[in-house]
């Protein structure tokens, strides 16, 4: 593998999220299709953000919808890193231009307060795991320009990652089918996307599962106190700068993401 293309694609990915100005498909560099090749990308860019000084916090799921996976000629969802500086508090502003071509997603975050670092992890585990959920909206953006992209530029750009909102109210895992979670996203008043736990890998801890998985296969555990972004319930609604998105998930209660003008 070309470690100056890897190089190449982590450093224009990089400026693109310093100077807001999206770039050409990193797809270009990468070697056609070559997943493997866009982690290396996401992997270079967490060591430097690591060493900058930025704090993980958790972790992203992306892909769990079949018709996206059908969509970009995968067949498992991808992941990216959450880094502290983009959790963002229930009702807090955001700050306009703070994410490059932004679009939200309803989604059920988890919040663990034991590690998942053994091998062969199961369900259980997990629900053991789960300290509590809460109701998010992830306000995901893409560095690469108009949105074209493909299941290696995502990869490469930290799973096409912005901000996280956290609702404020922890729930239980007793009191919850996350299955059966019916979801509906406004803005501004105007419905903008519905969905229900079911359509996130069948259920938001399958989700949790396999990053789970994932995550100990990579050598990258899941720690005490992180917080696992399951992946969207519906359809992402793109938003412009002013925007007000809530999300209510039953059994959950609500959460906004509030945009500058």
């Amino acid at each position: 593998m070309n470690e100056d293309a890897i190089a190449k694609a982590a450093a224009d990915i990089r400026k693109a999220w310093e100077d807001g100005e999206p770039i050409e498909p990193v797809r270009e560099t990468l070697p056609e299709g070559d997943v493997d090749a866009a982690y290396r990308v996401q992997q270079t860019n967490t060591d430097h953000w690591i060493g900058a000084g930025r704090r993980i916090v958790g972790r992203k799921i992306g892909l769990t919808a079949k018709a996206v996976q059908q969509q970009l000629g995968v067949d498992q969802p991808d992941y990216g890193m959450l880094f502290a500086d983009m959790c963002v508090v229930d009702g807090e502003e955001i700050a306009a231009g703070s994410v490059l071509q932004p679009r939200c997603e309803a989604e059920v975050a988890l919040v663990l307060h034991s590690a998942l670092d053994r091998e062969q992890l199961t369900l259980i585990d997990v629900i053991d795991a789960v300290a509590y959920a809460l109701p998010a909206i992830e306000v995901v953006g893409s560095r690469i320009a108009g949105w074209n992209i493909n299941i290696v530029d995502t990869v490469a750009d930290n799973a096409s990652s912005g901000l996280f909102v956290l609702g404020t109210r922890p729930v239980m895992l007793d009191d919850l089918d996350l299955r059966e979670c019916g979801m509906v996203m406004e803005n501004k008043g105007d419905q903008v996307s519905i969905g229900a736990g079911v359509a996130c890998l069948g259920n938001p801890l399958n989700a949790a599962l396999w990053l789970a998985r994932k995550m100990v296969e990579v050598g990258m555990p899941l720690d005490e106190g992180d917080t696992i972004m399951t992946g969207a319930l519906g359809p992402m609604a793109p938003v412009v700068w002013g925007d007000v998105v809530e999300a209510r998930i039953e059994g959950l209660g609500s959460v906004r993401a509030a945009f500058a003008a």
